[in-house]
Parts: C-alpha cells; structure tokens; sequence
C-alpha cells in the first residue's frame, strides 16, 4: 500500500492544472485507465473563450454563458469563471505557452456558437487541446507521479471520508482525492468523447455516496463526421465560425428559419434540427467552400477528412450529431469540494452550475483552467497530514448478475434517451436498465475485470442520466422532450440531486 498527498483520477487539462499548481507543495499520484494521452482535452479542437479582447468585457461573456445555458446556470460559478478565467489564461501564456497570432504578434480570435462576439483563441489551428496537454506534460515531467494504464476500480471510504483509491493493482491512500475522469459520451453510438469517458469517476463518486446532479443535461455536438454510418471524429464549431453553412442532400440551408444566429446557434438548437433532417430522410453536409484557406486553419480536420477518403476540395463534409458534453455530474462548490469530505471533482465530471442545462462553446477548458486553480488552492489551505485508516468501508459482495454488452448501451441510450426524449422511450430506457438490478450495481463491490466493470459504471450513469431526464417534465437546453417541448417556470434553476441513499428506500427511485 501506497501513499500521497493527492491523487488525482484522470490525465486531461482540468487533472494537468490541479497537479501543476500542487506538485511544488505536495506529492501528487496521477491515475489514467489508459495511456495518458487519452482524454477529451487532448481531442478539444475549439479552443479557449475569454473576453479578453479590447472591445469585449466579461459581462458580455457572462450573459452568453447564461443565454446558451438556458439560465439554469449556477449565476456564482459563471462569474467566476469569466471573471477569473482571464487572469488564468494570461497565466497561462506567461508559463509560456502561446496561441495563435497574427504576423504582428497580435492574438487570433475566433467566433463559434451563441457567442456575440470573435473570442476564442487557439492553438495551432484546431489542435488547441492537444497542444495545451502536450505542453503541461512538459511542465509536469518528474514532478508527479503518472501511472498510467491502471484504472481506479473504487474509491476507499473510512468513516464517511474518502481516504484512497483501489486500482486494478493496489491500493493507495492520500489526504485528498480528485475525479477529473471526464464525461460520460461513450454512452451513446456517436460520439467525440475519448474511448475512455464512461463516466467511471462519476458512477464511483455516486456509488462513494456522493452527489450526483443534472445528469439528463447531455449536449449533443451538431457536427461529427458521417462515414458509413459511424461518427468517426469533430468537426470543430470553429468551422461554422469562420462562415461554414449546414445544408442539406437537395441543398437547402438547414439552419433557415431555425434560429436568429441560423448556423451559430446554441448546439442544443442545431443538433436538433440536424437530427430532424436526418429523421425525415435526408443528409446533412458542412459547406465550407467559403472559409478561406481551410487545410492551414484546420489541419487536424482536414488529415481526418482524408484519413476517411472525405475530399474536403468539393467543399461538402457529411455530418452527424454526436454526444459531447455532459453539463452535470458530481456537486460541487466553486472550491471542487464534493458532499464526500476528502473528494474533490474538476473539470467534465464536476458539477458547479456553471454551464448550465447547456454549455457555451469552448466554456470546458477554459473551466479546467479556473476552477482546477481553485481546488488545488483550497487543498493547499485545508490539507493537514491525516492518520488514514488502511481499512475501508465494505461494499456487499458480488453476486453474480448478467450483463448486456457497451453496444447495447449505447444503442439503448441513442434510441430512448437521445437529442429528442419522450416518456415512453424514457420509461422503456429505465426498465431496460432496471432488469440489470441498478441498486445491486450500486452497492455490490467493484468488478476486477475491465470490461465488466466499465459495463457496471456505463449502467449507473445510464440509469441516472434516464430516470433523471424521466423526473424533469420540461424541455430546457440539451433536455428536449417532445411531449413536454416547453420550459416551465416550475423547473427554472431547480437542479435534481442524486444519492445512493435512494437506493435504501422501499421502492426505490421514481
């Protein structure tokens, strides 16, 4: 058995900057279930908001955020992040790290969706997540521990603190523990989630006793490349900020008539009118004949339109809606602190409020940013060398329960608990779900196997995310349903809180 001060679950940029602001302090333990290159903002293409520009201000950026996110959104938690996230990014940048810029060495701003105003900056085109994981490996090299390819099984809890995690090859315990794992697209068919967001970190929080929120606030991204049938990878929003148009197969413009911001609409209100053209029979295509110089401003989407024999040169890409961001996840305040002391939660797989019921696009890594500064400073106020007990609090022992197949979720979750929802497709979702004993999953120890265990976590969140979206009789940004397609003043900020302890009651959760 090992120790540390802080383990951290998760290797994108929300886990990165937490061990980047601790690692001079403390001694940090990184735990990925893959090669630590594989996360979502590793794959981010957009790039970062900030209102940073001369002729923005922060209360611009702050009533986007409120709009897009339908105001279900945290007010508190937008304002710090808007607030504080430029002094993050100019942090940033002073660490050395540099996003695009013209011959005159002036910042590059670019426009996507629900956006007033150009203000994302990028780097190296479409690669900005890529490049600003890259360059924290650099800063964090012998620095913390990574330990990659050993995935946390569980998390430890002694007299209702969490105090360690159980990996698939030890036992490790620590004064604080973080979840940065990420989101929870692998649930669905399409997707631009990395292979490993699940929505473990999520499910072992809950499982933990830890809250959970908002889990029905799923968005949906409007353009995934379309390939025989499958999302083979994003189509970064950044395209249609630089004048990229949805048509359809008999060219028709898709977004006419739809929305005020037409092709710039929140994602919620595009993919839901992609997902009507695609219902009604026809395709769907990116026109990107008038973005000047495509292959320079978007190589990484232009190596994947080739890599799949897509000739970007006719100026049609095909695409698709796909899963992209979960807007819930685990509570926490604007410190990181979940309801479990000793667990903290950042980045995807935390829930503030701050994005709402649907999040402003490229608002995600400019909250790894700032709110990974502000639980790395709370740790550092609060942490004091505990006694940790080597004994946790044990879980029912396994029975034996069948399980159905990762496609099977995900055709499950794509079919019944998708863009459009309805009740009956809910209630058929949950009792699908329900015949695979939930509550046993929840409170039954961990799976050793990999595959089982990602399977048992992939139903937790199913179930959570379906029976969340069954509970909210309303339609509020990426929550659509089509026997309730208003918002109702009933449900205005009222967020829906989830615990294990609902497992506990006599019939269980209705």
């Amino acid at each position: 058995m090992r120790k540390a001060d802080v383990i951290i679950i998760g290797s994108g940029l929300a886990a990165l900057m937490v061990a980047y602001h601790l690692c001079e302090h403390k001694n940090v333990i990184i735990f990925t279930k893959a090669n630590k290159e594989t996360s979502n903002s590793w794959l981010a293409q957009g790039g970062v908001a900030a209102a940073i520009h001369r002729d923005d201000h922060w209360l611009f950026h702050y009533e986007d955020t409120l709009i897009a996110g339908c105001e279900h959104n945290d007010d508190e938690a937008v304002r710090i992040l808007v607030q504080e996230g430029r002094e993050a990014l100019q942090h940033f940048m002073n660490l050395g790290f540099s996003f695009d810029a013209d011959e005159r060495g002036q910042l590059l701003f670019g426009r996507e969706g629900a956006h007033r105003m150009k203000r994302i900056l990028h780097a190296g085109g479409d690669a900005t997540g890529k490049n600003m994981v890259s360059f924290l490996f650099e800063k964090l090299s012998n620095r913390v521990t990574f330990i990659e390819h050993d995935p946390v099984m569980d998390l430890i809890v002694y007299d209702g603190r969490c105090v360690g995690v159980q990996t698939k090859k030890g036992t490790y315990m620590a004064d604080a523990t973080v979840i940065a794992t990420g989101g929870v697209g692998q649930l669905y068919t399409f997707t631009s989630n990395a292979q490993t967001a699940t929505g473990d970190g999520i499910a072992m929080a809950y499982r933990a006793g830890a809250a959970v929120t908002d889990m029905e606030f799923v968005q949906f991204h409007p353009t995934m490349l379309y390939v025989d049938g499958k999302a083979v990878g994003l189509i970064s929003e950044a395209v249609r900020g630089e004048g990229a148009i949805l048509v359809t197969d008999d060219g028709r413009r898709v977004m006419d008539g739809v929305h005020p911001q037409k092709d710039l609409a929140p994602r919620d209100i595009v993919s839901r009118a992609i997902d009507n053209e695609i219902k009604n029979g026809h395709r769907v295509f990116l026109n990107i004949s008038m973005v000047p110089h495509f292959p320079s401003r978007f190589p990484t989407i232009t190596s994947l339109c080739e890599r799949y024999q897509i000739d970007w040169r006719n100026g049609l890409i095909p695409v698709v809606p796909g899963a992209h961001f979960l807007m819930g996840g685990i509570v926490v305040n604007v410190h990181g602190e979940t309801t479990l002391p000793g667990l903290y939660a950042v980045g995807e797989a935390a829930c503030t409020g701050v994005h709402g019921a649907n999040r402003l696009a490229s608002n995600s890594l400019l909250e790894a940013l700032v709110f990974s500064r502000r639980v790395a400073f709370r740790l550092l106020q609060k942490m004091e060398r505990r006694s940790v007990m080597e004994k946790s609090e044990k879980k029912e022992s396994n029975e034996r329960i069948s399980l159905p197949t990762k496609e099977q979720i995900q055709q499950t979750m794509t079919q019944y608990v998708g863009i459009v929802r309805d009740y009956d497709q809910l209630l058929q979702a949950k009792q699908w779900f329900e015949q695979y004993s939930i509550h046993k999953l929840v409170n039954m120890a961990s799976e050793h196997d990999d595959e089982k265990r990602t399977i048992m976590y992939m139903l937790i969140i199913g179930w959570l995310i379906t029976t969340s979206a069954l509970q909210r009789r309303e339609s509020r940004g990426a929550h659509y349903r089509s026997d309730q397609p208003f918002e109702r003043e009933y449900w205005k900020k009222r967020r829906i809180v989830r615990t294990k302890a609902e497992h506990f009651t006599k019939e269980g959760f209705r």
